[in-house]
């Protein structure tokens, strides 16, 4: 290569490197002792300092102040073991403000091996940093209350837990649920309820002690990790009831909500753990949340610890409902009937009582999954199956001798009820099934009836207008307004067994009971009474005035081929045959049958 090639490749390089220089990064050039020797204008966008403030004079001008001298020990260390090092590193601006800074330092050797240079490349990364700080805040903080959130809480015990830091000591997990807040924020509206949320999360922030993590999990839902108890279990316990009676105090206290002062209590479930036995962290929670529910069935502004029964209980209650969701799946239920009677003894119609019969035989009691079902919501499918079998078994006794009179009696959950085409669902199945609707009777709960009552009124009229029969059940119980009842179009009052069972001895009991049927006949509607057991129940009813009976003194609930074996005309009385009646009288003597609820 001549001399002009070489000193034309020459020029190239250094127009390259001029350019490099000037790049979109800060540079900074020093000589061997860290004096600066050249920096560029990106250096001088980002520092504040032109090229000759700081020529002659070493990088510390930039010193934030924020890191320790190791710091600085450890960055020369790699460098002068790897000739580079690379990080994060907090710098000071010429006018003062301190801003965070991506930092490459390389060390420039000369032919001899020894530090010549050194050059550093700097990005002011203030932007990028807010936005990690920005999607760690979202990812670890509630945005309404600023409380550490749910993944928050969690990393915070599996830390505690891992590392042993209890040291012999219990610690405490408080579940505290705001009660009643969906009414507040249906009634007040959202803003409202998130001012209440706001002020919440201040009062358990100001009320716990050093050390104690407050988090928001979501919703009206507050978790208080209380480290440092009594290593002694009784202890302990003293201590977390003190840490939430204190909790309840401050938040039971009068909020003001803009124009509304709003009073609120809470419900709280606590779980202790200890280094021996720790559960994990979510298992932890999940304890917690279930004495926090125990707490709030046992009416509100309680306190509850959890223990292994309650655990038993929910862990069984979640298996009820998976083995209820197959079987609804499997179509393992079955109509039972329990015969209905007049004062002569003579069957008027049944009702049909729901019997779960699982794959081994074996029965599930109503009184298990029925309150299950209406919890979970399904009972809606439940309901759908027993309507619909109910309707196809009055069709197949409307050609069964001695059944062709019988009205059936089915039960009504109050959400099945009031679900938009619930009226249209019981036409669909009578018309369907070919039958005389003012065969089939639907029993409804006070309780029930009181919700959307004027809803509740325009669909019993709507079925009434077709024939369809309702009876109020268990009356006595709740809470009827006569009001209401007077316009709500029944043809039976049902008294209920828990006024029958004790009516022989107790007077109370026989009030009650005279009260009903008194009720009974000046509204003009029949009246039944259930839970018939004993001849004396009977004849007392009778002479109070109530001529219907339903119970085991007339018979158990069984299969409809039982049923219709005992209506059948072959069983026909032969002093009964002359006469209007010609069906056969149920002895009244308890019969052996399928065990179940009246």
């Amino acid at each position: 290569m001549n001399q002009t090639a070489a000193h034309d490749a020459l020029r190239a390089e250094l127009r390259i490197a001029a350019v490099a220089f000037e790049a979109s990064q800060g540079m900074m050039v020093t000589d061997a002792h860290g004096r600066i020797l050249k920096v560029n204008q990106e250096f001088t966008r980002i520092t504040g300092y032109d090229a000759d403030e700081v020529a002659g004079k070493t990088p510390g001008l930039l010193n934030s102040g924020r890191h320790a001298p190791d710091f600085y020990q450890a960055m020369w260390a790699a460098i002068a073991r790897d000739g580079r090092w690379a990080g994060e590193i907090w710098n000071r601006r010429k006018n003062g403000e301190v801003y965070p800074e991506y930092l490459s330092i390389a060390a420039v050797r000369d032919d001899a091996g020894a530090v010549c240079n050194y050059v550093a490349s700097l990005a002011d990364i203030t932007l990028s940093k807010a936005a990690n700080d920005e999607i760690r805040s979202l990812a670890f903080y509630d945005p309404l209350t600023h409380l550490p959130n749910r993944r928050m809480l969690l990393e915070r015990l599996r830390q505690m837990l891992a590392g042993g830091a209890l040291h012999d000591q219990y610690g405490a997990l408080m579940f505290i649920d705001l009660d009643n807040f969906k009414a507040l924020n249906d009634t007040l509206g959202h803003n409202v309820g998130d001012q209440l949320l706001q002020q919440a999360a201040d009062r358990l922030q100001a009320g716990l002690r050093k050390g104690d993590t407050v988090a928001r999990l979501g919703g009206d839902e507050f978790v208080v990790l209380a480290e440092g108890l009594s290593g002694n279990a009784r202890e302990a316990v003293g201590e977390a009831e003190a840490l939430g009676a204190k909790v309840q105090a401050s938040l039971n206290l009068p909020y003001t909500l803009g124009e509304h002062q709003i009073h609120s209590t809470c419900s709280i479930g606590v779980a202790l753990f200890h280094n021996g036995e720790p559960p994990s962290p979510v298992e932890l929670l999940k304890q917690a949340d279930i004495a926090m529910y125990q707490a709030k069935q046992a009416g509100r502004n309680a306190m509850r610890f959890f223990d292994q029964q309650m655990q038993d209980r929910v862990s069984a209650r979640a298996q009820l409902e998976t083995d209820l969701r197959r079987a609804i799946d499997l179509g393992q239920f079955k109509l039972y009937y329990q015969v209905q009677v007049d004062q002569l003894g003579m069957p008027l119609g049944a009702e049909a009582l729901i019997r779960w019969v699982r794959e081994d035989g074996s029965l599930v009691s109503p009184a298990s999954f029925i309150p299950l079902a209406e919890e979970t919501g399904l009972i809606l499918p439940v309901g759908h199956w027993v309507l619909e079998t109910a309707c196809a078994q009055l069709r197949t006794w409307q050609s069964v001798p001695g059944m062709e009179h019988m009205i059936l009696a089915i039960n009504v959950s109050a959400l099945q009820f009031h679900q938009p085409g619930f009226c249209d669902d019981v036409r669909s199945a009578v018309e369907r099934c070919g039958i005389d609707p003012r065969k089939l009777k639907l029993e409804l709960t006070e309780g029930m009836l009181l919700e959307k009552i004027e809803h509740t009124i325009t669909a019993m009229r709507r079925l009434k207008e077709m024939g369809v029969r309702f009876a109020l059940d268990d009356f006595g119980t709740g809470y009827s307004s006569l009001q209401y009842l007077k316009r709500l179009p029944l043809n039976q009052l049902k008294i209920d067994q828990s006024f029958v069972r004790d009516l022989a001895s107790d007077a109370s009991d026989q009030a009650i009971v005279r009260t009903i049927i008194a009720m009974a006949r000046s509204l003009q509607l029949d009246v039944i009474a259930e839970g018939v057991e004993t001849s004396a129940q009977r004849e007392l009813l009778e002479q109070m005035g109530c001529l219907r009976y339903q119970g085991y003194l007339y018979g158990r609930p069984v299969p409809a081929s039982e049923l219709e074996a005992l209506a059948a005309p072959d069983c026909i009385s032969p002093a009964l045959r002359p006469g209007r009646r010609t069906r056969r009288r149920f002895a009244t003597a308890a019969r052996p049958g399928p065990a179940g609820a009246t």
